[in-house]
């Protein structure tokens, strides 16, 4: 079992080879992509007239502000607009995919955050309403099971529900981590487009939790979020996480064999 997460299109930055990497793995293996795509719903909401907003943690983690109506377009774009454009290349490329979101069949729930600790415009902690961003608590993988066991390859939306049915922004990456850990997949990987961790201009290609750990404080913001998914996912008793590039020849394959990439592990 592999769980992959892929950006908001996949086609943008991966290589050509990426769809029939695809179609060889599911012929082996069991494969579940989890899917980003917050700039398209960006792109989107500026469109329709609603200014994004986003937010800066105290640890310097950078995340969408979601407010009642951001979160009605972040569903519509995650899981319309994207989601089918990703279902629609794997269809039209014999692959038998069938796309959902984290709302369906209670895939993923989550806690809507009451209050946001956040750093503002003149460096001081402030406290705001937490709005319809979620932390992930479980995974139902009842749906995903049934559809892999039916021969389908399910692509998902990183939108979650929480106890009072309010529809929830969750980050992508520890969407996939948490799917990863629900599944019991051995393995989680991070479609990037980097070769992986980059420290003091080297590629680090096999770290543990330990050393992740005490690096968050040197990682850039989109990588930050990558590491403390692949620890989430490892935690929750994933074997290991890979960070790779998708500009690569047979990206995934490649990065299962650990081909220029970063491999975290528990030690």
């Amino acid at each position: 079992m592999i769980v992959v997460k892929i950006g908001g299109s996949i086609v943008d930055g991966l290589h050509s080879t990426a769809i029939e990497d695809i179609k060889n793995i599911i012929k082996r293996d069991k494969l579940v992509l989890v899917h980003g795509g917050g700039k398209e719903v960006t792109n989107i909401a500026t469109k329709l007239g609603k200014e994004q907003k986003f937010i800066i943690s105290p640890s310097g983690v950078k995340s969408r502000y979601t407010d009642k109506e951001t979160a009605e377009i972040y569903t519509m774009v995650m899981s319309g607009k994207i989601n089918k454009a990703i279902v629609g290349m794997l269809l039209r490329h014999g692959i038998k995919a069938v796309g959902i979101s984290g709302l369906d069949g209670v895939v993923l729930k989550a806690q809507r955050k009451k209050k946001l600790l956040i750093v503002n415009e003149k460096g001081r902690k402030m406290a705001v309403d937490g709005g319809y961003t979620g932390k992930i608590h479980g995974v139902d993988p009842s749906l995903i099971n049934v559809l892999l066991d039916q021969g389908y390859t399910p692509v998902i939306s990183p939108v979650a529900i929480s106890e009072e049915f309010d529809f929830l922004n969750v980050d992508g990456d520890r969407a996939a981590a948490y799917i990863a850990a629900g599944l019991k997949a051995q393995i989680v990987v991070f479609i990037t487009n980097v070769a992986g961790l980059i420290l003091q201009d080297k590629l680090v290609t096999d770290i543990t939790l330990e050393q992740a750990n005490s690096s968050l404080s040197k990682i850039g913001y989109g990588m930050e979020k990558k590491i403390i998914a692949s620890k989430e996912a490892i935690e929750m008793g994933v074997t290991e996480s890979v960070i790779a590039s998708g500009k690569v020849e047979y990206p995934i394959s490649a990065a299962i064999a650990h081909n220029n990439c970063t491999v975290i592990t528990a030690s």
